[in-house]
């Protein structure tokens, strides 16, 4: 995994931005407005999901290279580390995951206006 297949994955899903509102490096995802992962362009490869609470701890357990959320709330974001301990399919699920969460508590306007009906 490198930053391009990562920028690429998260950028393909519905509605989803990118922008840099942090400074420079820090590249956050948005989806509605509403962060779902951020990743930093200098350093230590990782990003920053949103995840359900418990889950959020039975993954830190589970896993070494999951830590509770760097500069975030230890509750509601893990900041995964992306290296050869963690497969492609686990990165996307959790990145699908933290989508979901927020996607989900978006405002049925702006999720209809995201993913209208068909």
């Amino acid at each position: 995994m490198n930053i391009e297949e990562l920028r690429e994955y998260c950028i393909a899903k519905p509605g989803t931005t990118e922008s840099f509102p942090f400074d420079e490096s820090t590249l956050v995802f948005k989806v509605g407005g509403k962060m779902y992962g951020l990743t930093d362009l200098e350093g230590t490869f990782s990003i920053n999901l949103k995840c359900n609470p418990e889950k959020a701890i039975e993954l830190r357990e589970q896993y070494d290279f999951v830590l509770p959320g760097y500069h975030m709330s230890k509750v509601h974001w893990n900041t995964v580390l992306i290296d050869s301990r963690i497969s492609n399919k686990l990165l996307f699920e959790w990145i699908d995951h933290s989508y979901n969460l927020v996607f989900n508590g978006l405002p049925r306007k702006i999720k209809e206006e995201i993913n209208p009906k068909k």
